[in-house]
């Protein structure tokens, strides 16, 4: 008994001393060997410094939208800029490729910019060495090296032109990994006592910015260089998809469709995807008509100039499809007795691309507005009044322009003659006098060359 009211009285006196106010007790000193970040990991700073979007515009707008409501404000500040957005990028395709590519350029800036500037503000790094100039200068690095393959890869016959290229173009890995040492090399050397834990988040926040931004951009100048197609699809259907869902759950939005986006709803998300699918497949068909959207942008070594001509692929060609059996049963009810059909096979294609742009490609949203929950922040940036900054526009495109490189690479890609013909021209002489026999021989062997019609190099 004794043993047992002993244990009692301990119990209680430790549940009291749980009830009782905590105390400021002051912390032990660091000591010269101890990381000062380790005191308070997790914590996250004050990002009220960061600008966030709001509906403020011009002075004539913001006098003429006075009298609106909040919610009716926003919607008609969303819409206005919205279509500036819209006819700029009609802008940009009007004028043409080269012009695509530099506003793509720009974005990527823009959001690394954006992202860069968050961890600046929330891990405190105002007195950390180097740490903005070793970040844009990876973000330099990066650059080089992935726009460096991009250009060998499709111009690299123009690129061996001038002399003073031509070992930019042979050892540009090497010239790539060596800048990147350089540096690993300078961010070691910055490293600062009682600062390391902070020195190394922030240099993963880059690299894995660089990962999120200088990575899909680069992908999106590869869907661009395999047909403009490739990218003015995705890339309305996204805004396609964007607009409808907002439009839907402004209007009809009552069920909520995830927690880390309260404004979004099931009925923005099904009308979305709906509309999306749609738009895709009329679109689509609009945009296969033209050469100059369906072909991939080359040098021409004949005309020594860019071009955009080529035949078709033959998802460009309209080609027969039969229809299946229970399909054929249901068309018949309505007076439609076909088997077969006659369509685009790219417009099949969109169909598996639309449906990513609107079911999954908002999850790109989603995941951006978990990171922004995490720091506290509404957006990235105050860029465009009533949207926010650039990423919070472009989250959804990067998703979706990994999606299309893949599948592209995966279901549609056919070996590029004239890009073979581009590899060749780099080989010596002798090379390709090499190249030629092995072809020759290769053809003749298949019986698709008479040798009679071959006419020897001498």
């Amino acid at each position: 008994m004794a043993d047992l009211r002993q244990r009692t009285n301990r119990e209680q006196g430790d549940e009291a001393a749980k009830n009782q106010p905590r105390q400021n007790v002051p912390k032990p000193p660091i000591s010269e060997d101890e990381d000062e970040d380790m005191l308070g990991v997790g914590e996250v700073a004050d990002t009220s410094s960061l600008p966030q979007a709001s509906d403020k515009t011009t002075g004539a707008l913001d006098s003429a939208l006075k009298d609106l409501s909040p919610r009716w404000r926003n919607w008609v500040v969303r819409g206005i800029f919205s279509w500036v957005m819209i006819l700029g990028f009609g802008f940009m395709i009007y004028l043409g490729p080269l012009a695509l590519v530099v506003v793509i350029f720009a974005i990527q800036i823009k959001c690394f910019h954006e992202i860069i500037t968050i961890g600046y503000v929330v891990y405190k790094s105002f007195d950390l060495p180097w740490f903005r100039s070793l970040s844009w200068y990876f973000l330099l690095v990066s650059n080089y090296f992935f726009y460096g393959e991009s250009l060998i890869d499709y111009f690299g016959v123009l690129l061996h032109r001038a002399e003073f290229m031509r070992p930019f173009v042979t050892f540009h890995r090497f010239i790539s990994f060596s800048l990147y040492i350089a540096g690993f090399v300078a961010f070691v050397c910055s490293l600062v006592k009682k600062h390391y834990l902070k020195q190394f988040t922030l240099f993963g926040w880059t690299h894995v910015t660089l990962l999120i931004v200088v990575t899909q951009s680069h992908l999106i100048m590869q869907n661009i260089f395999e047909g403009l197609v490739w990218l003015l699809v995705p890339v309305s259907m996204i805004i396609c998809n964007d607009i409808m869902a907002y439009m839907f759950g402004f209007f009809f939005g009552k069920t909520p469709l995830i927690k880390l986006s309260p404004k979004k709803t099931w009925e923005g998300f099904i009308g979305g995807a709906v509309s999306t699918v749609f738009f895709g497949i009329a679109l689509s068909y609009v945009l296969v008509q033209f050469d100059s959207m369906v072909c991939p942008i080359s040098y021409d070594e004949v005309k020594d100039s860019m071009s955009m001509e080529c035949e078709r692929h033959p998802v460009f060609i309209v080609s027969e499809f039969g229809i299946p059996a229970t399909l054929q049963t249901f068309l018949s009810f309505f007076g439609f007795p076909q088997t077969t059909i006659k369509i685009y096979p790219f417009l099949l294609h969109s169909i598996s691309l639309s449906l990513f742009a609107s079911v999954i490609g908002p999850f790109g949203g989603f995941f951006a507005s978990g990171f922004k929950r995490a720091f506290k922040i509404k957006d990235f940036g105050d860029t465009i009044p009533g949207h926010g900054g650039i990423m919070d526009r472009f989250d959804c495109q990067f998703l979706m322009a990994t999606f299309v490189h893949v599948y592209y690479t995966s279901f549609i890609r056919a070996p590029n003659p004239q890009k073979i013909i581009q590899n060749v021209l780099l080989l010596t002489s002798e090379e390709q006098v090499h190249v030629f026999h092995m072809l020759r021989d290769k053809l003749l062997s298949r019986g698709l060359l008479q040798l009679g019609n071959v006419t020897m190099p001498s």
